[in-house]
């Protein structure tokens, strides 16, 4: 399994210019999303950006895009509603709908060079809540567990369904991201229970452990990728 760009030990990714994958979530007052939608609905959307053609090759991001995994994995989940929302559409990325939740995401920036345009939009307190419970998981389908041990904002939460989705992701052969990609990205979010989390922290299964750089302790592990095409190895 490669190696985790997520790790809180000294790491020659820290050496390299620092980017930031922004993600903006939209949140009306009157009909904000459901929680386990938003999260799963960035996810899919750090998915379509990695897989974007203007992402890899000769692609228009895929510079910046290779800047960015070369350094630390960051993500930053931003809210927006109205206008604010309508502006954050204007600029290059690519929406991605879920059954109640919109997200936007664009290529990354410099830590320091966000644009003006989302730089002014809140990035702490967003939470957001389930008026009902998740449904149960239909077997075969990729799930991004949480950790039962770690509480986030729904923000915080989705970055890190963000990393644990690029993670799978990175493990994938070419076929199997190929499949992934033509079925829509299908995935589901869902907090495991300790015991479940003790079996998925020990299958080798990718782990996202978090660098601290935000709300929770830096070595936190918060998520597991349970890609059924990584079972198998």
């Amino acid at each position: 399994m490669s190696e985790s760009p997520f790790q809180t030990e000294p790491n020659p990714r820290d050496e390299a210019p620092q980017f930031v994958l922004p993600l903006v979530v939209r949140v009306e007052k009157s009909a904000p999303p459901a929680r386990t939608d938003a999260l799963e609905t960035a996810a899919r959307a750090v998915l379509v950006m990695l897989a974007d053609e203007r992402s890899v090759g000769d692609g228009e991001w895929a510079r910046v895009m290779r800047d960015w995994q070369d350094a630390r994995i960051r993500k930053v989940v931003r809210r927006a509603r109205g206008a604010e929302w309508r502006r954050a559409g204007e600029l290059p990325g690519i929406t991605v709908t879920g059954k109640s939740a919109e997200v936007r995401v664009f290529p990354p920036v410099p830590l320091d060079g966000w644009p003006k345009e989302l730089a002014k939009l809140q990035v702490s307190g967003t939470d957001l809540d389930d008026p009902e419970p998740p449904a149960d998981v239909e077997p075969g389908t990729v799930v991004l567990w949480l950790s039962p041990d770690v509480a986030m904002s729904a923000g915080k939460a989705m970055a890190q369904t963000g990393h644990g989705a690029q993670l799978a992701w990175w493990e994938l052969s070419d076929d199997e991201r190929a499949a992934w990609r033509e079925a829509g990205f299908p995935l589901a979010v869902r907090t495991a229970d300790r015991e479940r989390w003790r079996e998925l922290t020990a299958a080798g299964l990718p782990l996202v452990r978090d660098a601290g750089f935000t709300e929770i302790a830096p070595g936190s592990c918060t998520v597991v990728a349970d890609h059924p095409a990584l079972r198998s190895r």
